[in-house]
């Protein structure tokens, strides 16, 4: 199972995330406040700054304090680490 470090030692499994999206959008907050109103919100900022939402396909909202880029970048650097085990092997 892949996992994604969201920050401050929290992770989410990959197979699991839907979009990872910037929360300025006024689609963004419609989803934050649906999930608080469902108890499916999980604030990962430790008090930070709001930079990213991970959505999930078990309908829980992830809300990090690191950038959308990066979360992308550590899933493309997981991705060949990866790749270069298996080729390794």
């Amino acid at each position: 199972m892949k996992l994604l470090h969201i920050g401050f030692s929290n992770v989410v499994s990959f197979d699991k995330v839907v979009a990872i999206i910037a929360p300025e959008t006024a689609v963004a907050k419609r989803i934050r406040e649906a999930a608080r109103e469902k108890n499916t919100l999980v604030d990962c900022t430790m008090g930070r700054k709001l930079r990213s939402m991970i959505l999930t396909d078990s309908d829980y909202t992830f809300l990090s304090s690191l950038r959308p880029e990066a979360l992308l970048q550590r899933l493309h650097q997981d991705a060949e680490d990866e790749n270069k085990i298996h080729q390794a092997s």
